[in-house]
């Protein structure tokens, strides 16, 4: 069993910055492929951006791509999101993700455990 605990996010305006950290339980950190989604009011959970065990292969969707870095550190059981140059349409509940597989997915029915998510807001 995993449990997973998402931390950092908050208000901040267009072109700011926010850094998000997801803590996980358990001692098989290494071999769970990890992502970060996110899901705005009324609108499905979508991928944002994912790596695999080791954090040398990443991820991520092309709304977020040369803005958001994605990284890990396994002897920490921690896995981050920073994310650079925000939007107005960043804004929503980012969740983290394990997944019992070395590379990550894309989709949301393939992760196997979820954080309780942390709210992002993005002022114009």
């Amino acid at each position: 069993q995993v449990q997973l605990v998402e931390s950092g996010g908050g208000l901040v305006q267009a072109g700011g910055s926010l850094r998000l950290s997801c803590a996980a339980s358990g001692r098989t950190f290494s071999s769970y492929a990890m992502g970060w989604f996110r899901q705005a009011p009324g609108k499905e959970r979508e991928f944002v951006a994912g790596l695999s065990g080791s954090g040398r292969s990443t991820y991520y969707a092309d709304s977020v791509k040369g803005r958001f870095t994605i990284s890990r550190d396994n002897a920490k059981n921690t896995v981050s999101l920073q994310m650079n140059s925000l939007k107005p349409e960043d804004m929503a509940v980012y969740y983290c993700g394990g997944r019992a597989s070395w590379y990550p997915s894309m989709g949301v029915r393939d992760y196997d455990y979820w954080g309780q998510g942390t709210q992002v807001t993005v002022s114009s």
